[in-house]
This record gives structure tokens, C-alpha cells and sequence, in this order.
């Protein structure tokens, strides 16, 4: 069996879930390939696995021609979608949405797209995020709906011992553009300087991927807090480093920070939880399926930066607590998101597509 995953560039979670489910599949013996329209600084971290990179239609149509891939999974793009289908594929088309910002863009895409994705895929698939999972259902209605959790590669990406820094460090992943709300960041940041203040701010991120005035208004920020001194901008680092950082981070006494208004998953945050980095998050939709506050982790009401700070400082400074949600969500991730379960999962779907379309 072979299978195209497509994107629009490789970055971000979507370039981490790719790599992890081919990894998967391929060890089921899947044949994975990735289909990326535009480049992007995530590619670097792809290996062995056949990569593409082009929006050229007659090249995309030659791919097909000497592929013949079993079936597709085209995330997010529609027009990528439609395109399959005009180029003359007549397998198993599947429309991947695994996040759309918050609640009134997605509301606003899925209504735009839904009449197209309905004329051309054989079904949808997205994480197990309930508010995904009420506008899919509520937007593309007729049409074989899949739903699970995302993977992680909880066999080879997780916690290194360094020895440890004399400082806290309160580490954010994302982009600087509005879902991931990193304002919020840099003013909870700024408290806990206050409270430790031989801290430092950690940022990861592709800066490629960021929106110039979003730039401009988080220098601003960054400015009129007084804390470029304490700030760090870790850029496009390649995502098996990334274990080691987060280590670093949870080993320092330190914590991880997620502000987003939204998240379908959050890998960032998963992540963090695998490498015994304890996680402080926004109580956003997709979060909860792996983040229980108080054990596996704390979650705060977005935009009560004094509950944020409050809830920061006890799991710096309440080390029994501290040290019993890092073994639980340590646990929780390797029990709950392994990718062998993701592959299970995902050849379940294609088969019961198989079957679906005789």
C-alpha cells in the first residue's frame, strides 16, 4: 500500500505529525510520501522519506501517474484537493483538517470550502478535539467522517539529561501571528521575571512564518516591558534537537508556556509533557485531551495573566506537585499517543474506505 501526505510547507506540527506518522506507517508496511506546495525550513528535518516540493500542476500530475498511490491525504488545501481529482486520481481522497485557528475562522473556512471538499473527498479526517469535531460534522454532512489522536514517537524523542541550568527558564514554541498569543506570553513572562529574577524567556520558533506588523508589535511589547535582555530567539531548530531543549527547559526549574486562543492538538505542548517539562496552557479545546490540570499539567483561563503567573510559580516553587504532574504526563503521553496506536488507526480507515468504495 502506498500513501501521499500533502501540506502547504514543512513546518510547524504538521511537518512534525508527517514525519511521525510515515515513520509509523512505514513500519506496517506503508509506503509513505509527502507532498509539500511550497519550501520550508522543517524540510531539513525530514529523512528518508520521499519528498516533494512543488505547486506545478504537471508535475503533481506526473507524481500521480508513476505513484499510483492507494489513497491521499490532502490537509487544509482545497484547491490541492480539487486539483487531485482533476488530474484524473480515483483513489481514496481524504480531506485532513487538523487545526483552523479560532472558532469564527474556522467557522468562516469550513463554511467557504465545505460545498468543494464535499464534491471531491471520500472522507474527512481530524484529531479527537471536540470542537473540531462539532464543525466538521455540522459543516460536511454526508460524507465518511474519521476522527483520532494524533502521534508522538514516544520511542525516540524524549527526555536527556544535561546538567541542569542555575536559572528558570519559561519556554513558548510558535509563530508570532495571533492564535498562538504571544502577548499573553511576554506579559506572563515579565511577572514571573519579577518572581525569578534570574530567569530567562525562551522562544522557538520559524521567524520565516511570521507576520511583519505582528513582528513590529512584539518588539513593541518586548520594548516596553524591559525584558529584551532576558529574551532568547531560538530559530528553526531541526526537531530531534528539540528533546533536548525541552529537557533543558524542565530541568532548569523552568516550565513550558502555551497562550494559544486555540489548538486542534498541540504538539509543542505534548511534546514538552514526553521530555519531563512541565506545561503551563491556556484552557484550549484540544489541549484537554492529554493535559488534566493539577496532573499532567496546569491550565489557566486565557487572558488572566494574574491566575497564569500564580499557577507558573507553583510549579516552580512546589517541587512535590512539580515533580508528580512531570512523571504523570510522562506516562500519559507514552500510554495514550504512541504512533504504533496512530497507524492502527489509520489503516483501519483505509481499509473501511476500501471497502466503502468496493
Amino acid at each position: 500500500m502506498k500513501v501521499l501526505f500533502t501540506f502547504f510547507n514543512p513546518s510547524g506540527g504538521m511537518e512534525t505529525l508527517n514525519r511521525i506518522r510515515c515513520k509509523a506507517l512505514n513500519q506496517t508496511k506503508v509506503e509513505c510520501h509527502l507532498l509539500y506546495t511550497v519550501d520550508g525550513e522543517g524540510r531539513r528535518n525530514i529523512k528518508d522519506i520521499p519528498t516533494v516540493v512543488t505547486s506545478d500542476e504537471a508535475a503533481i500530475k506526473r507524481l500521480l501517474d508513476r505513484e499510483r498511490y492507494d489513497a491521499i491525504v490532502v490537509c487544509t488545501d482545497v484547491k490541492l484537493l480539487m486539483l487531485m481529482r482533476k488530474l484524473g486520481y480515483k483513489g481514496r481522497l481524504i480531506f485532513e483538517i487538523q487545526g483552523l485557528g479560532t472558532m469564527s475562522t474556522a467557522n468562516a473556512v469550513l463554511k467557504d470550502i465545505s460545498a468543494r471538499v464535499l464534491g471531491a473527498a471520500d472522507a474527512v479526517l481530524y484529531p479527537l478535539t471536540s470542537h473540531l469535531q462539532r464543525l466538521m460534522v455540522e459543516h460536511l454532512p454526508g460524507i465518511f467522517h474519521y476522527s483520532f489522536d494524533d502521534p508522538l514517537d514516544t520511542k525516540d524523542f524524549g527526555y536527556a539529561y544535561y546538567p541542569p541550568k542555575p536559572y528558570p527558564i519559561f519556554g513558548w514554541i510558535g509563530r508570532i501571528e495571533e492564535n498562538k498569543n504571544w502577548r499573553d506570553y511576554l506579559l506572563i513572562g515579565a511577572n514571573l521575571l519579577s518572581l525569578h529574577p534570574t530567569g530567562y524567556l525562551w522562544i522557538f520558533g520559524d521567524p520565516s512564518l511570521s507576520e511583519p506588523k505582528e513582528n513590529e508589535r512584539f518588539n513593541q511589547l518586548v520594548d516596553a516591558l524591559q525584558i529584551r535582555s532576558k529574551l532568547v530567539m531560538h530559530a528553526n531548530i531541526p526537531h530531534e534537537q528539540m528533546a533536548d531543549y525541552l529537557s533543558i527547559i524542565g530541568d532548569s526549574g523552568g516550565l513550558l508556556l502555551s497562550t494559544s486562543i486555540l489548538e486542534g492538538f498541540g504538539y509543542a505542548v505534548a511534546e514538552a509533557m514526553l521530555c519531563r517539562c512541565p506545561v503551563l496552557t491556556t484552557d484550549s479545546d484540544g489541549i484537554r485531551r492529554f493535559l488534566v490540570h493539577d496532573h499532567t499539567g496546569k491550565l489557566y483561563p486565557r487572558t488572566d495573566i494574574g491566575k497564569a503567573v500564580g499557577e507558573a510559580h507553583s510549579l516552580v516553587a512546589n517541587l512535590p506537585l512539580r515533580n508528580r504532574i512531570i512523571a504523570n504526563a510522562e506516562k500519559h503521553i507514552k500510554t495514550h499517543f504512541s504512533s504504533d496506536k496512530y497507524a492502527a488507526n489509520f489503516i483501519g480507515m483505509l481499509n473501511g474506505l476500501k471497502t466503502a468504495k468496493g
